[in-house]
Order: structure tokens, then sequence, then C-alpha cells
């Protein structure tokens, strides 16, 4: 594929990337609206809700950032590999918010505290997964989040290490609360910061 114009690969990737992060967002609103269509079903959780908003938005973020994507002039099959990989990950997130079935739980709490190893290990592996992503597109586009992304990278990862073993409910609901604080705050300067 040495004659391809990249930006020609670049849509191809992106139709795929769209695909895999578009079920994942399908999943999350078909998980709030079944909450919202069936809401005694199961034992609803500030901690499941707040992530599953978090990683939401974690999805727009995702999508909104790769556009930088475009810039990229040399393609091989092993960034297509692990842009998948990456958009599965997220993927993963999702399914293992929102599960087809948890009767077998005593509601969402009981299902993510029971599978909080998986949830974290997945959401650790988006956040290495981000640092190629970083290193893919070229530093220059961080601007000027340089150092917060040089502080925020360990501490998620030492976070999510943490989460993997804590069984302290108030430790996975403060965890939510904050990685959703910190996402929020990333749409609110990216309404200030031009495109």
């Amino acid at each position: 594929m040495t004659n391809v114009d990249p930006s020609q690969l670049f849509i191809h990737l992106r139709i795929l990337m769209g695909t895999v992060i578009g079920l994942g967002m399908a999943r999350l609103l078909l998980g709030f609206a079944g909450i919202i269509q069936h809401p005694s079903r199961a034992k609803l959780s500030a901690t499941h809700l707040i992530w599953a908003a978090s990683i939401f938005v974690t999805l727009v973020h995702f999508w909104w950032w790769e556009f930088a994507l475009f810039t990229v002039t040399q393609w091989t099959f092993g960034a297509f590999i692990f842009l998948i990989a990456y958009c599965t990950a997220l993927f993963m997130l999702c399914v293992l918010l929102f599960p087809d079935d948890i009767k077998e739980y005593d509601g969402y709490e009981d299902f993510f505290m029971s599978r909080r190893a998986w949830f974290f290990g997945f959401f650790g592996a988006t956040v290495v997964f981000d640092i190629f992503d970083s290193s893919l597109k070229g530093w220059d586009y961080l601007g000027t989040f340089d150092l917060e992304y040089a502080i925020q990278v360990p501490v998620s990862l030492a976070l999510c290490g943490i989460a993997i073993y804590s069984k302290s409910r108030r430790f996975q609901l403060i965890f939510a609360i904050v990685q959703i604080l910190y996402q929020l705050s990333w749409v609110i300067r990216l309404f200030r910061t031009p495109s």
C-alpha cells in the first residue's frame, strides 16, 4: 500500500474506528435508556452511573482528538492494529458498565464491584494506549496540556491499580467523581480553545 494517499488510509481507518466507538456509544445509550424505561429492573448505583457518564464523555473526547490523525503521513499495519485495539478497549469499558444481563447480581454496583479488575484493567490500558496515540499524532497537538498530561497519566494508572484491589465502595465512588469532574474540565477547556 505504498502508493496510497495517507488521507485515504485515514478515512478507511476512521470508518472502522467509528464503527467500534459507535457500538460503545450505542451500548451506553441503550443502558441509560434501559434504566429510564425500567428503573426498578436492577438496583441503581451512583458509582456505576458516574462511570458510565464519564466513559461516554471519554468516547466523545476520543473521537474529537482522533481527528488529529489526519496529519499522519506514514501509516503502518501496526498503527492500524494499535488504533483498533484502543477502540476495542474503550468498547469493553462500555460492555463492562452495561452487561447483557445482571440477574445474578444485586444491582449495578454489585456487578461493577465484581468486575472492577476487568474494568480498571481496560481503563488503565486506555491510559497507556493514549500515550502511544499521542506519539502517533505528534506531541505538538497537546499544546498547553503537556505538563498536565505528564501528571495525569501516572496518577490515573496509580488510581486504576488501587481501584482494581480496593473493595472500598467509598474509594470507587470518589474515583468516579474525580474522573467525571476531570473529564468535564476538559469539555469546558475545549469550548474555550479554537479547533
